[in-house]
């Protein structure tokens, strides 16, 4: 069953939000195990309230609450990059967008998203990026309609792979 997005309201969590923003990412984990993440649920869930709390006291994070609950539905973390090298482009970055099985497809992702994006602006980001999982087709397909586009791709392999590629020194 799919609610409606209608009563939905997207705001700043307070510290009183952190235990149930920490079900929430883990439940994001656990569901991106399907996609071939790396990150365990449970064994991250104290590192996960400690990066949720900074987030959480720092304006870093919206959540999505349906009237009829008190826990979030859904969050979304965010931040805008710095590093040591100079750039020609303030990015910013959507960290994690997760919102609860019974409330997608309605446009919590979306608001989410929108709220995110709207921060990352207004903070003086020209760029803006988020990362998906390869196999999350779901994802992918709601981050291109909103304008998102391949900018860098990551390829794994396995440590144990014995596939080479002969190189001009291979001969």
């Amino acid at each position: 069953m799919v609610r409606r997005a209608a009563g939905i309201r997207v705001e700043r969590p307070t510290m009183q939000d952190l235990d149930a923003l920490v079900d929430l990412w883990v439940a994001l984990v656990a569901d991106q195990r399907a996609h071939g993440t790396h990150l365990l649920p449970e064994e991250n869930r104290s590192t996960a309230r400690d990066v949720l709390s900074q987030y959480v006291a720092t304006d870093r994070v919206f959540v999505a609450r349906d009237p009829a609950r008190e826990d979030p539905v859904g969050f979304v973390m965010y931040h805008v990059e710095s590093g040591l090298y100079d750039e020609d482009a303030q990015r910013g970055v959507v960290d994690n967008v997760y919102v609860e099985l019974p409330y997608r497809g309605a446009g919590v992702g979306s608001r989410l998203l929108d709220a995110a994006e709207d921060a990352l602006r207004e903070a003086g980001a020209d760029v803006l990026a988020i990362s998906v999982m390869a196999d999350n087709e779901r994802a992918r397909e709601l981050y291109e309609s909103r304008g998102y586009g391949p900018h860098r791709h990551v390829m794994e392999k396995s440590a144990e792979s014995d596939t080479q590629t002969k190189g001009d020194d291979e001969e």
